[in-house]
């Protein structure tokens, strides 16, 4: 999964910290979930999205390996 939070935080002049923080994670989190490390619960990735005002799509996304295809 991949996600924009490293360059969301970067507009606001935001840290790890700070963000974690305001949604009630650990800076660690916020960190593991940048770097792709760790895949945030759907309640966390609502939350990030709800605190930068974006839809949840706009922050992450999956991976071509991760798509799932139609079935017809």
């Amino acid at each position: 999964m991949q996600n924009t939070i490293r360059v969301e935080r970067a507009k606001q002049n935001m840290t790890q910290g700070q963000l974690a923080e305001a949604i009630g994670v650990s800076r660690q989190t916020i960190h593991a979930i940048e770097t792709g490390k760790f895949a945030p619960s759907v309640i966390t990735a609502l939350k990030i999205s709800h605190y930068f005002n974006t839809d949840v799509q706009e922050i992450f996304q999956l991976d071509d390996s991760e798509t799932v295809e139609s079935v017809q």
